[in-house]
């Protein structure tokens, strides 16, 4: 499907394929792409049988998913689904113009503070009739996640993962390397591999990808400073320049010289790869590595840790793992349509159906079965269980705009050159009043 119906809104601020650019000198060519638009026209919008669906699923393995899952849809209901897929930059950075337009009935998006942000601008609608139907499959840590902060449903999960380390079982049989559990023999592992010949850590961040850089940074402070104080200093309520957040860099400078170098002009599904061709040793990044393997052997061969203790007060307690799913735009053109497909979409079939094309997830619905999971979604299911907190992401847990015009660029910009952060802390600090309020 074409994306062309119209110009959109000014977005807030740019985004994150915009700041790259600047921060890596990349042209205006360079940042073209696509534009999030609505699917469909006028006959989409006077067909009561056709419902529209913006996706974030470009990437081939959740295409076919979608596919999938919509196919079923359509076979139970009789419904048609008219699907405009945009890629998963594209459609982060230019989400708000399309929501204030005429976006399609039903769209991709995130559990959380970043369904909240939407929620409390009346930008989408309430699902709260359709969770009367849904709501037995999900736990009420999912069902915190879906609701607004007025308690209103607003959001229908489909499926969720966790971000640890990741490595290659053989390449760690091969050379003796022992699974760290602290931040000491986590440096100590990095540090040996290094003589060894390997990139320690895999690192990418170039172009659409520099969100990736915030799993480390997100597990950094919730090691050293706990799950309060990450939250409190996402969400704007705690300085930036406080010593705490400076403890994170410092931590993280500590690290830098492990990492896989010039990581900003490389994607994370190239520095991924290098993880999977054993050039290096580990890479910090979410289950969906497994979209990077189509060789059953090397994924057999795939294993994670969480990421290591810093503080023992805080252990390894929380868990980052993201939660996607569905909402309903404002005005949604077939809304009787729109929310019989958010009903299937948060049953258990409908998440069965998409496991089974895209194994690099794990299902919301507590109903849904796990026969089809590979050993890497099972680990990763006991994983999240056992965490005492789950956050999300950092740029899920935060104001949009401030990720992406201040924190990412600023965070970005210091790892080109670490040093003891305290100017980029004083910097992100600056601006942090322009986004949050008391």
């Amino acid at each position: 499907m074409t994306q062309q119906s119209r110009t959109p809104l000014a977005a807030p601020g740019p985004g994150r394929r915009q700041v790259v650019g600047r921060l890596f000198g990349l042209g205006a060519a360079a940042l073209a792409a696509p534009v999030l638009t609505a699917c469909g026209g006028a006959t989409a919008a006077s067909d009561p049988k056709t419902v529209t669906f913006g996706s974030n699923g470009a990437d081939a393995t959740p295409k076919a998913a979608y596919a999938a899952v919509t196919e079923a849809f359509t076979a139970q209901s009789g419904l048609k689904v008219k699907t405009n897929t945009v890629d998963h930059d594209t459609f982060q950075k230019t989400i708000t113009s399309y929501l204030q337009g005429t976006p399609d009935d039903v769209f991709t998006w995130f559990a959380g503070y970043r369904m909240q942000y939407f929620a409390k601008k009346g930008l989408c609608s309430p699902v709260d009739d359709v969770w009367e139907k849904i709501g037995d499959g999900f736990s009420e840590a999912t069902k915190q996640l879906s609701r607004g902060a007025d308690g209103t449903y607003y959001f229908v999960p489909l499926y969720t993962y966790p971000w640890a380390v990741f490595y290659r079982k053989s390449l760690f049989r091969e050379r003796g390397y022992e699974v760290p559990r602290t931040w000491d023999q986590f440096v100590a592992l990095a540090k040996r591999m290094k003589k060894d010949g390997l990139f320690p850590i895999a690192s990418g961040y170039g172009g659409g990808d520099t969100w990736s850089v915030l799993g480390a940074f997100d597990y950094l402070n919730l090691r050293a400073n706990g799950y309060d104080f990450h939250t409190s200093l996402m969400r704007g309520q705690v300085s930036f320049t406080d010593r705490r957040a400076a403890r994170v860099l410092d931590l993280w400078r500590e690290l830098t010289p492990y990492y896989q170098p010039s990581g900003g002009g490389r994607s994370w599904q190239d520095a991924a790869q290098t993880l999977l061709d054993k050039k290096s040793g580990m890479a910090v990044i979410g289950l969906f590595l497994g979209q990077q393997i189509t060789d059953d052997a090397v994924r057999a061969d795939i294993d994670f840790f969480p990421f290591p203790e810093v503080e023992p007060s805080h252990g390894q307690d929380t868990v980052e793992a993201p939660t996607d799913g569905f909402m309903l735009s404002r005005r949604p053109k077939n809304e009787e349509g729109a929310k019989k497909f958010l009903e299937f979409l948060g049953s258990a079939r409908a998440e069965e159906t998409y496991m089974r094309a895209d194994p690099s997830n794990l299902a919301a619905n507590e109903q849904a079965g796990t026969g089809s999971y590979n050993a890497l979604q099972k680990k990763s299911a006991q994983l999240i269980e056992s965490a005492r907190h789950i956050s999300q992401f950092a740029d899920r847990d935060s104001d949009p705009g401030f990720v992406s015009t201040v924190l990412l660029p600023g965070l970005t910009e210091w790892l080109s050159h670490p040093d003891d952060g305290s100017a980029t802390l004083k910097k992100i600090e600056s601006q942090r009043s322009r986004f949050f309020t008391a």
